[in-house]
């Protein structure tokens, strides 16, 4: 019998046929300059823009991320790639909400400071040792390197609005939680 689910209190036992189809598309995170998160989730993270939406009488830009796969072919068409993005699995949302970018004082909650809240994202990489000298190399804060603490093999690294994103190597992970 195929895996399906751990079982632990609260858990279902059955997936309600309703939520057939239902896919995670997207996480958002509020950033206050643009350019700087685009820069840092592009460059450092590797991933792609799919779709800018502007929404000028609400003052915001939505920015959608996406890690391709290799071989993966994304809709030219504006329309149909607009489709397509909100199909997908796994993107990251960048909310920009204007004039941000130009108070100095302003930041946002990373959700990790009290009252803690949102937690972090997560990204997995294929070594996590040549991650972590890519991130030294691009001067990536660190808020735990994978050797510190109790969780080894686990890197936290901040991004420029200071919210935590996890650097795991799935291989290394095969002991946690025994």
């Amino acid at each position: 019998m195929p895996f399906t689910t751990e079982t632990q209190p609260g858990v279902s036992a059955g997936v309600a046929e309703a939520t057939r189809g239902f896919v995670l598309n997207h996480a958002m995170l509020r950033v206050k300059d643009p350019q700087v998160a685009l820069d840092f989730y592009t460059r450092v993270l590797g991933m792609r823009l799919l779709r800018k939406l502007d929404f000028p009488e609400m003052k915001f830009s939505l920015y959608f991320l996406h890690r391709s796969v290799e071989g993966e072919a994304v809709p030219e068409d504006v329309g149909e790639r607009t489709a397509w993005t909100f199909a997908q699995r796994g993107l990251l949302e960048l909310t920009h909400n204007w004039g941000t970018e130009d108070d100095a004082g302003f930041k946002y909650h990373d959700g990790n400071a009290q009252p803690q809240g949102f937690g972090h994202i997560c990204f997995s990489v294929p070594d996590l040792a040549a991650a972590v000298r890519w991130f030294d190399q691009n001067q990536v804060a660190f808020v735990k390197r994978p050797d510190q603490g109790k969780m080894k093999d686990v890197a936290f690294i901040k991004d420029p609005d200071g919210y935590w994103i996890e650097i795991v190597e799935p291989g290394l992970l095969k002991h946690l939680g025994r």
